[in-house]
């Protein structure tokens, strides 16, 4: 029933704006454009250069018939020519496709093919895979190179185009235009393979606004800030700081590869105040040898996903200069969209009661209307005890559109008017979420459920491990029994008894693995565990 305020109230130009990132970006070339935007090397971009540029590219897609709705792929480092990319493609209308670098040919040939990529921006690192799968794929993208001057290795070329031409052909006050709509597509990102299943999950420019102002408030970003690029940028568009950091007038300082001494030189060198990552980068950091260790010129903020840090890992990097906050999200969420937001209070607690807390997932993010832990037959939240385990479930308007060409996908994640992430966890009383295990991941042993990650963070509580995962070995007498892949830390030494004995003083006897394999333990190129590649490495063990 209409109100006095539904009439002759109505949306126009003057009032209503669809919300996208691309606006935070020509803010600030507008009100800071001497201020750094980009440091590459020994280059430096000033934020009037970086909207410059990031116009150049959208004009001149849109002259080699790029519209609206229309797929770019880009297999690129953290390297400029990708933050460019996360304006320029939208601002011709189109949609940002970010390649994981570290893919195989057939994998890329599928995306760039599900994708109908009409455009790949491939850098010369890349080419030979690159080449592998433009071979085998059906579309026939228009093929640019990136010649980033810091790389320096071998590589070929695969087109008479490179990326800084294509820019010479366009247009630096390019009259861009806003999207039609908010709901509108502006970047496909493809699950990362956890699961060896992936999918096309598509965001929107309302989305990724929303995500990348949460950021900033998350990550307590006061203006300037200072952000190293150590979190891939083709990993769920970087978590959306290549657009949170122009709502600050940032400086990004990109990084083509994650290596310890390239880090702490741009700590030192720049000043950096920020970086992101899992916890593979908190382990270069830690392990790096003392050659390559520089002094942090003050506390850097360092925010990681995946499996929280064990208690040792967060003293070590306390102790190193470095504050962690922890964040969970998953592809479909943008990234991160709960943090584990701590209280003072808490800093009074002993050691073990602190690690307790930081090993939680924690809260909502700020835009995120939703994060609950419900049964998934009933959709019921589970009682507030800490204990009973519920899926994880995400509701507002940071979740995905849905999976490309993929209802039947799409339908399922989103039953029952939440997303599913299918992650197990409980929920606290104080309202805190913690995971407990992918529903996939569970070990059912003698009928009894035992927590996967549960053993794991027992095991990574002996100091010689660095890197563990636990999946199901299937066992004639009890189904399924705990099976633990093991990489201990340079220099340690453990047996796969002693590991064992030591799961037996911190866990209950039948949680306790009964095989230890020390092997390399697969990753994504983000350094999440592959569960289903360790499935199969435990029916072999």
């Amino acid at each position: 029933m209409p109100t006095a305020y539904d009439t002759d109230l109505d949306r126009n130009a003057a009032n209503f704006q669809p919300l996208t990132p691309l606006s935070f970006l020509a803010r600030a070339a507008e009100v800071y454009p001497d201020q750094a935007a980009i440091v590459h090397g020994k280059r430096t971009w000033t934020y009037r250069e970086f909207y410059a540029r990031a116009r150049k590219l959208g004009s001149a897609l849109q002259k080699r018939g790029i519209k609206r709705g229309d797929t770019v792929a880009v297999v690129l480092p953290n390297a400029p020519a990708m933050l460019e990319a996360h304006y320029g493609v939208a601002m011709a209308g189109a949609v940002l496709n970010t390649i994981n670098t570290r893919l195989d040919a057939a994998i890329i040939a599928f995306t760039l093919d599900h994708g109908e990529a009409k455009v790949l921006i491939a850098d010369r690192e890349f080419s030979k895979t690159v080449k592998e799968a433009l071979a085998t794929c059906k579309v026939k993208p228009l093929v640019i190179d990136y010649d980033d001057p810091e790389f320096t290795g071998a590589g070929d070329r695969l087109s008479n185009l490179e990326y800084e031409d294509l820019l010479r052909d366009g247009d630096a006050d390019f009259a861009w235009t806003m999207p039609d709509d908010e709901w509108d597509a502006i970047a496909l990102n493809y699950t990362s393979g956890t699961t060896g299943d992936p999918k096309g999950v598509v965001y929107h420019h309302r989305g990724a606004y929303l995500l990348a102002m949460a950021n900033v408030i998350t990550c307590g970003m006061a203006r300037h800030p200072v952000y190293l690029w150590t979190l891939p940028m083709f990993h769920c568009n970087g978590w959306c700081f290549p657009w949170t950091l122009s709502v600050v007038a940032g400086t990004h300082v990109c990084l083509r590869a994650v290596r310890a001494a390239p880090i702490f030189d741009a700590i030192a060198s720049h000043k950096v105040t920020h970086l992101c990552g899992a916890p593979i980068v908190m382990s270069t950091l830690l392990n790096a040898p003392e050659q390559e260790r520089k002094p942090l010129p003050h506390i850097v903020e360092f925010v990681t996903a995946a499996a929280p840090p064990p208690e040792s890992v967060l003293a070590a990097m306390k102790a190193a200069g470095f504050n962690v906050t922890h964040v969970y999200g998953l592809t479909e969420t943008y990234g991160p969209a709960s943090v584990n937001d701590w209280h003072r209070a808490w800093d009074t607690l002993p050691g073990a009661e602190q690690a307790a807390k930081k090993a939680r997932q924690g809260v909502r993010y700020p835009v995120l209307e939703a994060l609950d832990v419900l049964d998934p037959q009933t959709m019921q939240p589970v009682p507030r005890d800490g204990e009973t385990l519920g899926e994880v479930m995400f509701r507002g308007n940071v979740v995905m559109k849905g999976y490309l060409k993929n209802k039947r996908s799409t339908d399922a994640a989103f039953a029952g008017g939440w997303f599913h992430s299918g992650d197990l966890g409980v929920m606290h009383p104080d309202g805190y979420i913690q995971l407990k295990d992918r529903s996939k991941d569970i070990i059912i042993s003698g009928g009894e459920n035992i927590s996967s990650i549960e053993v794991e963070d027992a095991l990574y509580k002996h100091p010689a491990v660095q890197v563990v995962g636990v999946v199901a070995k299937p066992d004639e007498k009890w189904g399924e029994t705990p099976c633990a892949f093991v990489e201990l830390k340079p220099g340690a030494s453990a047996t796969a008894e002693e590991l064992i004995a030591w799961c037996r003083k911190h866990l209950a006897a039948y949680k306790c693995p009964r095989y230890v394999v020390f092997d390399a333990v697969p990753k994504t190129s983000t350094g999440k565990i592959q569960k289903f590649k360790l499935r199969d490495m435990a029916k072999r063990a």
